[in-house]
């Protein structure tokens, strides 16, 4: 059947005014033959109804309601970039940062002084948490969306590159906390219990991981380590890190770093939670949103 096509937004050039496509055709075809006309990165395209519906990847122009000579409107969203470079950009910032004030820190403070053991080892726990992520980024992590606007980037990065970067790092490696001290079997509590936490986090990242197939958008409901408690253990044990990491450096940074970050990962945990009762009827009711028997 013939559909007419037009550009919402901005004029997408070479784009044809119509189109011979099966009211069965898939939408990613229709990408495909959208992109290969105009040039444009299928990644770029978005495709609506008149009523503003997006069309969505694996499903048909039939499940809209599309007959002959309907209107399919189509944008340009700009140059994107991947989703995984984009985390990988966002964790690369606070491994960069903290390793420059730990070279530095006397140039920095334009003072003489030695970190102490909580500096150092607040130092070595960063570093590990943000390689740990960088990790999952390549490897673990499966995306529901390929990419993202460009423009996006510096807001997506500033959280990390601001907070957990330089605002962390400038107020726990300076001169205040260089005579900190914390009796070393405290020191050794804290540091398992962040290990834990961090470790907890990442297991439960492979159970959300493998519950998706590669090249899979189906959704399930999680269960095993932390999911029968929480919908979203790994927010509460990356929660749970940063606490320990806070009592360990003893700078109010880390203190409003922890509630910022929580408050925010509670945040998504909550819409994430009322997708989950929506979709799966059979969703345990008992289970909090992040914090086990409490929220």
């Amino acid at each position: 059947m013939s559909i007419t096509l037009s550009s919402r937004g901005r004029k997408i050039r070479k784009l044809p005014k119509s189109l011979e496509f099966p009211l069965d055709g898939s939408i990613d075809k229709l990408r495909d033959e959208v992109s290969s006309v105009t040039r444009l990165p299928v990644e770029r395209l978005r495709f609506s109804t008149a009523d503003g519906t997006t069309l969505l990847p694996n499903t048909t122009l039939r499940k809209y309601g599309v007959g002959p000579g309907a209107t399919i409107w189509v944008k340009d969203l700009g140059p994107q970039i991947g989703w995984r470079t984009v985390f990988m950009i966002e964790y690369l910032g606070p491994l960069v940062i903290h390793l420059f004030f730990i070279l530095n820190y006397k140039w920095i403070y334009r003072k003489d002084y030695n970190l102490c053991l909580n500096q150092k080892i607040a130092f070595v726990l960063v570093m590990l948490h943000f390689m740990k992520r960088e990790y999952e980024s390549i490897f673990v992590h499966r995306f529901s969306l390929a990419t993202m606007p460009l423009r996006n980037i510096f807001k997506n990065c500033a959280h990390y590159h601001l907070l957990s970067g330089l605002f962390l790092a400038y107020f726990i490696y300076g001169p205040w906390h260089a005579n900190d001290y914390i009796k070393p079997n405290h020191l050794l509590f804290l540091i398992v219990g962040w290990a834990f936490a961090v470790l907890s986090n990442f297991r439960t990242h492979i159970i959300l991981r493998d519950l998706r197939p590669a090249g899979s958008k189906k959704r399930v409901i999680p269960t095993g380590y932390g999911f029968n408690l929480v919908s979203f253990p790994n927010y509460f044990f990356e929660s749970l890190g940063w606490l320990f990491f806070a009592l360990l450096t003893k700078s109010w940074a880390s203190w409003i770093f922890l509630f910022v970050g929580s408050a925010q990962m509670f945040v998504w945990a909550k819409k994430k939670h009322a997708r989950y009762l929506k979709e799966f009827p059979n969703y345990p009711r008992s289970r909090k949103i992040m914090i086990p028997f409490f929220l």
